[in-house]
């Protein structure tokens, strides 16, 4: 079975110039896990829901020296995506399998894989997309 038979089309984004209060969000208004992060049409990154509760934590480890006191760390809504997002992207194509997404999401341990055909985001696979398409299979091995 190809990716593009199960995959979502309908994709949530963000810029890297989005904040992580922005990325927030989305997250929680639509239930997802992981946003894709683009720009011009172009993958350039991934930001994930862990990546967004650790945000604070990371910028102030990247930004902490003798003078920059807790109270100065910086705020969801003034921190951009890019300061946090992974920009080495594990992707896939439309073209290519639901067992090989399943094997790259168990042997990555992500919960998503985005499909890109063309240079350009055109869908997204996650964990219940696979689930779906095992319970689809199996209920017409059933019939």
């Amino acid at each position: 079975m190809h990716i593009e038979k199960k995959m979502k089309t309908h994709v949530h984004t963000v810029k890297p110039q989005d904040t992580v209060a922005h990325a927030r969000s989305l997250i929680e208004e639509h239930r997802i896990n992981q946003l894709p992060v683009v720009q011009n049409r172009k993958l350039v990154g991934i930001v994930t829901d862990r990546d967004l509760r650790d945000a604070r934590n990371v910028v102030e480890t990247a930004t902490s020296d003798a003078s920059h006191s807790h109270h100065d760390a910086p705020q969801a809504n003034k921190i951009p995506i890019e300061a946090i997002m992974t920009t080495n992207v594990l992707t896939l194509g439309s073209a290519d399998t639901v067992v090989e997404a399943a094997r790259m999401m168990r042997r990555e341990r992500i919960g998503g894989v985005p499909i890109v055909d063309g240079g350009a985001l055109v869908g997204i696979i996650t964990r219940s997309d696979i689930l779906d398409a095992f319970i689809e299979l199996n209920n017409q091995k059933a019939t």
